[in-house]
């Protein structure tokens, strides 16, 4: 069960042993859309993966997460057999190959193809494997406890980096209103000056026209539906952060929203200042979603 914030990256690493094998088991977790898991075990020991695939399905919502796990019998328990048949092939191929002019095979060459040398464990007895197999299972599920911490913690502090880059962003947003709120003045004197310089000594038009024109300008670069946008996008990923679980998606899906009205605030913007905010806004905006993407 998810109950907080978690990163998708993580190592954490397991060994074990007991009076005839050692293994170590390691699991590794990188950002991807969905939850997608990756086994890596011992030959012969594919029973293993259904106890991990359910574990991690249980822990994680998103990220690949490659297990592996390796087995290593003390020396003492291993013997070395020939695969009769395989070498029987081996050197009649090497046979036919001198015959057609190839050097006389060597017998270290011929013992280095794969599977003609064995190994074999011949302490495995059933009861002996299936404590073996419990014992590894154990470790599986505490190694991905142990990967749930560290994803856990990492995200403890990516959480804080995103709610400081949500700071910034509402501060960011408080000066873009602000300066929103003395642009009726601006676009006047703007337009007044833009009409003296068109119109020379003539009479300059009507207060009341002048303001009719001015009220135009403003509707078409009125923020104000932007900014209250923004606010409101903000508070939700407030919510997102402290309420943990898997808040990646939602996040994603807000910093899309952030971007959309960022970019049209600064479409509409008929201020320097302004323009500088959004633009300041959106350079926050992309860093809190490059933090975000890590967030399952």
């Amino acid at each position: 069960m998810i109950s907080s914030i978690q990163s998708m990256t993580g190592f954490a690493r397991t060994e074990g042993r007991n009076e005839r094998f050692s293994w170590v088991i390691e699991g590794k977790s990188l950002n991807a859309r969905n939850l997608e898991i990756r086994c890596r075990l011992p030959q012969g020991f594919d029973d293993l993966e259904p106890a991990a695939r359910t574990h991690i399905a249980e822990r994680f919502r998103r990220g690949t997460i490659n297990l592996s796990v390796s087995l290593q019998p003390f020396a003492g328990h291993k013997r070395l057999f020939i695969n009769r048949d395989l070498l029987r092939q081996a050197v009649e191929s090497l046979r036919e190959l001198q015959a057609e002019g190839a050097s006389p095979p060597r017998l270290d060459a011929i013992l280095a193809v794969p599977g003609v040398i064995e190994t074999h464990d011949e302490s495995l007895t059933p009861e002996f494997r299936q404590q073996l197999v419990q014992a590894m299972e154990a470790d599986l599920a505490k190694t991905i406890s142990q990967l749930v911490h560290i994803r856990q913690a990492e995200g403890v502090r990516l959480r804080d980096v995103l709610r400081a880059q949500l700071e910034n962003m509402e501060r960011l947003v408080e000066q873009a209103d602000h300066a929103a709120a003395g642009l009726p003045e601006l676009l006047r004197a703007k337009f007044e000056a833009q009409l003296h310089e068109w119109m020379g000594a003539m009479p300059p038009l009507p207060a009341d026209r002048i303001a009719q024109e001015v009220a135009l300008l403003l509707v078409k670069s009125d923020v104000r539906e932007e900014i209250d946008r923004l606010r409101t996008h903000i508070g939700a990923a407030r919510e997102l952060l402290a309420s943990g679980g898997a808040a990646g998606r939602h996040l994603d899906f807000l910093c899309q929203e952030f971007n959309r009205e960022a970019n049209t605030l600064c479409s509409k913007s008929q201020d320097v200042e302004l323009t500088r905010l959004g633009l300041s806004l959106k350079g926050v905006i992309d860093q809190f979603r490059e933090q975000a993407q890590n967030i399952e």
